[in-house]
């Protein structure tokens, strides 16, 4: 989500039944691992209560403070693309200093709740990746749903995720290492692209990294019942599911590739890591879709983080268990690299 911009501005949780029965997920300070504790008694200050009005509000700010970023370790650079309805979508490119060939290709989608955000905020996650083993990562600044609601935002994922493969040899990168990966509500993205691109067939993805992914707009796994836990909790994700889904809010006629979670059928889908907090609202939804990847054959395998809130790694970056949590990533990603392929069509 708006981790970064956050910065610049600036387990065991307790089950309770209320009076219908229904769990109830409350998260008290000293549920929260000790070195999360001051960055999220401070972020749940400023971040307890949301709505599309704060929403669209922060936005306005991120765009001011974030877009145009562009950091000194890895070669930063963009591109405007003509959409298939001939509007235009921005693409950041990130890439080691020294040029590169025959790397894998990474489609790295921002979080923010599909409201908020921009591909800069997650230059640190690019920073990562490049530096373990080289890549070209490309980052859509997609269309938010402060905009449009669905499907704009996969609609742009997908243009890029094209782009991509038909620019492979431009870029440096094999069309047959194609990534796709996010944070929360880009990890939302990941998991929805990579089943609409198995769909359509027109691009094989090798390996995806769906971080904390928010994936399922019914909301009633017990990690999620009134989960109050900093950065991002119930009231924040009804607000940001509202806006995503529009008129589709609370019907069932929401697709899966609105909401990943609702996908029954899961073969053929690409190997995949993931990790999560043991307190935060995505928590169990995170867990079922590995399983139900694993169900259907795939590789899949997720790395729980007790007494961790959602983003805890890119909020609290220097605190121990982040880069736990970081170094984990890191090497699942160049496992990734030397160990999946998918050969395009």
């Amino acid at each position: 989500m708006w981790l970064l911009f956050a910065q610049h501005v600036y387990s065991n949780a307790r089950l309770a039944g209320d009076k219908k029965g229904m769990i109830i997920m409350k998260v008290t300070s000293d549920m929260i691992h000790k070195e999360l504790r001051l960055n999220g008694t401070l972020m749940r200050t400023f971040l307890s209560k949301s709505s599309e009005k704060k929403f669209k509000k922060m936005q306005k700010l991120v765009r001011k403070v974030i877009v145009g970023y562009k950091s000194k370790r890895i070669r930063c650079e963009e591109v405007t693309i003509e959409k298939t309805d001939g509007s235009e979508l921005r693409l950041c490119i990130y890439s080691p200093l020294s040029e590169v060939r025959n790397v894998p290709g990474f489609l790295w989608i921002h979080g923010g709740g599909y409201a908020i955000g921009a591909p800069e905020m997650d230059i640190p996650y690019a920073e990562k990746f490049i530096n373990a083993k080289k890549c070209v990562i490309v980052a859509p600044d997609y269309t938010l749903s402060t905009e449009k609601p669905y499907p704009a935002a996969l609609e742009d994922c997908y243009e890029a995720l094209l782009w991509m493969k038909e620019n492979a040899e431009t870029l440096g990168i094999r069309d047959d290492q194609l990534f796709v990966g996010g944070e929360s509500a880009g990890g939302g993205l990941t998991a929805a692209l990579t089943l609409y691109a198995r769909d359509k067939g027109e691009v094989n993805i090798a390996f995806q990294i769906p971080l904390y992914p928010m994936i399922d707009d019914r909301m009633k796994t017990d990690s999620m019942q009134d989960n109050d836990a900093p950065i991002w909790n119930y009231n924040s994700n009804s607000v940001a599911w509202k806006m995503y889904l529009g008129d589709l809010y609370e019907t069932k006629q929401v697709p899966k590739y609105a909401a990943a979670a609702r996908e029954t059928d899961y073969s053929n889908l690409p190997p995949t890591y993931t990790f999560v907090g043991d307190i935060e609202p995505f928590y169990d939804e995170t867990l079922i879709y590995i399983d139900n990847l694993k169900q259907a054959g795939v590789p899949a395998d997720v790395t729980v983080y007790k007494g961790c809130y959602h983003g805890f790694d890119a909020v609290s970056r220097r605190a121990e268990i982040s880069k736990t949590a970081n170094e984990k990533l890191v090497q699942e990603y160049v496992y990734a690299v030397e160990s999946y392929f998918a050969k395009q069509k």
